[in-house]
């Protein structure tokens, strides 16, 4: 696990010194405390460094191999490809060996000096042969291109900045605004996504002129032309063909030529296998053992590992594959908090008691000046999913014990097991309805289900889900998950961002026929609204897949990356730890994509196909407790240790040097949750964590 950041320049003044390419990659240095590492090298043979060049940077933290013979850059023999690489490449032991046998001879036991050869031997075709998490660049002196790659789910972020004559790349925002003349920005359709989603997606960051590359794809830029992005390999031809076309042996023959099935197979001597044409009970074979292989290689470790466990089925399943695969105990991490809702400790502890596990446990009690004001700053971006205030304890308590970490992350998004999945499904059985009944159900009955405060109360579940009967499923979903939905958006932007919303939108499309159309009174009416676009554009790709795996699909697309994903990583590296998700293994990935949603959900039972191929691992009690999120009592700490930070910060005259929101509307947020009214938890922790990060900004 590494840090990266670099920039090409086709002008001098474009070049980075040598002190900024090092403040750039020591900005770094959490993510690489063990070694670190830069290289310049000239774009054209001819043509002076000054001119035209390519310089890398590096971080290290010394996971696999830990000699200095995994430092980097990473330069070829011939010294025509440099590598800069963030992540582990999981099954580098099986591309070394099939590497080998066509000729080629290793020096290190590094998966580096593995991913670079399989570019040489296979250029950007190698992408697909990778079971990883990375994000890379590579200069190829031969090609004259720059290749910038994301792995398959995007796990691993990679920011960057083209201009006309440079271009700049970080794993991190806060390395990429070390480079000269980066403007700072805001982007306010990016504003808008993140009070709705609780996170800015792909391709947008909260900078404008700044992106992230997207999951699964490749950016090539050479000197003098507009760079492309490549997407090598589509979670949705997985999906829609298993759907589609299952038992059709030609097409599935012809869809793994292309890489986008089985390329990543841990172990070749396996015969290959069709997840299209599975009986249930071969499901649950082919699921025991990918996720065996894949937790297996994830244990490939050359410093101490342990695992995160929540007293979830995920987490359980791998730390019992763990223990299968272990000659020693395994050591295990657990968050816990004295409220007895949140608190999940117990199961956690039955768990470790089953496999025998060393385990640890740490309590989180809140200290607002400590931690928030350091987590908002380190994510660089406004980020409002309130669990990585845990997850920021236990990977700061791991850290003190291991250098790696599994965890159960992705096994809801891919085998349903999130309650909103269930949610989805009698949606649909409503819709085919009579529209008598439909408007009885939005209507009076709603109506006769008593209101809640609590936010995880089932009879407030029960009213949101009444509520959006008669919406598309798609507008339903986003009405579940937004954090601020249409009308409240509507609400709490102010004049003063329409105004700037709408230039932005101006210098970006030429004009405002498009977003104008709905405008009245200076505000866009609901319709214009464009929270949707992001899922739509997702949830449109699994088109021939029923609703409920269309949903969880774009999940996978959109909420794994964007948030889990980002969540897991920033607050790991913050403590330099290497955390890993067997869940997401490609190969797993794969053939939950490919598992029909009567496999996954039976009746109210959501996971069941993994439940039921690991039921051996599984404690009765961890198998039939409810769905438990990783979160935190924010509501009861917004009326009391946080109330007064939230105060300043959202209500203190200071508050509206940038008055982006409308003032009496987040008064009546903040009245309303103190009052116990409504719990406006996770709309405030947005409108706090936002707020915090501008004053870091006004601060730089």
């Amino acid at each position: 696990m590494c840090g990266i950041c670099g920039c090409a320049w086709l002008s001098s003044r474009r070049r980075p010194s040598r002190e900024v390419l090092d403040r750039a990659t020591d900005a770094l240095t959490t993510r690489g405390p063990d070694d670190r590492g830069t290289a310049t090298v000239p774009i054209d043979p001819n043509v002076s460094i000054e001119e035209r060049g390519v310089a890398f940077g590096h971080r290290r933290l010394a996971v696999v191999d830990l000699s200095p013979a995994g430092r980097q850059p990473f330069t070829s023999r011939d010294g025509s490809v440099l590598l800069t690489f963030n992540g582990e490449i999981y099954n580098y032991v099986e591309l070394r060996e099939e590497l080998r046998r066509r000729g080629r001879v290793f020096t290190t036991e590094t998966d580096v000096e593995v991913l670079l050869a399989c570019y040489e031997e296979y250029g950007l075709d190698c992408l697909v042969k990778f079971d990883g998490m990375f994000a890379f660049a590579i200069w190829d002196a031969g090609a004259r291109r720059l290749v910038l790659a994301r792995d398959r789910i995007g796990k691993k972020p990679l920011f960057y900045r083209v201009e006309s004559d440079r271009i700049l790349f970080a794993s991190e925002l806060k390395s990429l605004l070390q480079f000269e003349e980066v403007p700072r920005e805001l982007d306010y359709v990016a504003l808008r996504q993140y009070l709705t989603y609780q996170y800015v997606p792909y391709p947008r960051s909260i900078y404008r002129g700044i992106k992230k590359l997207p999951p699964s794809s490749a950016l090539i830029w050479r000197p003098d032309e507009e760079p492309t992005i490549q997407r090598y390999w589509r979670a949705e031809e997985v999906a829609n063909f298993s759907e589609s076309r299952r038992g059709d042996p030609e097409r599935f023959a012809a869809l793994r030529e292309t890489g986008a099935l089985d390329a990543a197979r841990i172990d070749p001597s396996r015969p290959s296998v069709d997840p299209t044409n599975l009986t249930f009970d071969e499901t649950l074979a082919e699921l025991r053992a990918r996720l065996e292989d894949a937790v297996r290689v994830r244990m490939r470790c050359d410093a101490p590992f342990g695992a995160f466990l929540s007293g979830g089925i995920d987490s359980t399943i791998v730390v019992g594959l763990m223990r299968r695969f272990s000659e020693k105990k395994v050591r295990t991490f657990s968050i816990g908090f004295a409220q007895k809702e949140y608190d999940e400790t117990p199961f956690a502890r039955r768990t470790a008691e089953r496999f025998g596990t060393d385990h640890t446990e740490f309590f989180v009690e809140p200290n607002a000046r400590e931690i928030i004001p350091e987590l908002v700053r380190y994510y660089d971006e406004p980020f409002a999913d309130s669990s990585a205030i845990p997850t920021w304890y236990l990977c700061r308590t791991t850290r003190e014990e291991v250098t790696v970490a599994l965890g159960g992350d992705g096994g809801d998004e891919l085998f349903a097991g999130y309650d909103r999945y269930k949610a989805v499904r009698l949606s649909g059985t409503i819709d085919r309805a009579p529209s008598w009944a439909r408007r009885a159900l939005a209507g009076p009955i709603r109506a006769l289900v008593p209101n809640s405060v609590r936010q995880r109360s089932p009879l407030r579940r029960a009213r949101r889900f009444l509520e959006t009967v008669g919406m598309s499923e798609l507008e339903r979903y986003l009405q579940w998950i937004a954090i601020f939905n249409r009308s409240r958006l509507h609400s709490l932007l102010s004049e003063e961002y329409w105004a700037r919303a709408r230039e932005q939108e101006r210098e970006e499309l030429g004009d405002l026929t498009s977003f104008a159309r709905g405008v009245v009174d200076g505000k866009p009416s609901a319709e214009e609204l464009d929270s949707l676009d992001f899922l739509k554009s997702a949830y449109d790709a699994f088109a021939s897949r029923d609703a409920t795996s269309a949903i969880s699909f774009t999940d996978v697309l959109t909420y794994l990356p964007c948030d889990i994903m980002t969540k897991v990583d920033m607050a790991s590296m913050r403590w330099s730890l290497e955390t890993r998700s067997p869940f997401l293994d490609a190969n797993v990935v794969e053939l939950a994509l490919s598992t029909p949603l009567a496999y996954k959900m039976r009746g109210r039972v959501g996971k069941y196909a993994l439940r039921a191929a690991f039921r051996e691992l599984l404690p009765e009690e961890i198998d039939a407790r409810p769905k438990t999120g990783f979160g935190v009592p924010l509501d009861a700490w917004f009326r009391g240790e946080l109330n007064g930070m939230l105060r300043e910060a959202l209500l203190s005259e200071g508050s509206e040097r940038a008055p982006l929101f409308d003032r009496r509307y987040v008064e009546s947020l903040v009245r309303e949750h103190e009052e116990r009214s409504f719990d406006h938890a996770a709309r405030l922790w947005a409108l706090l964590a936002f707020r915090i990060w501008e004053e870091n900004q006004r601060a730089v």
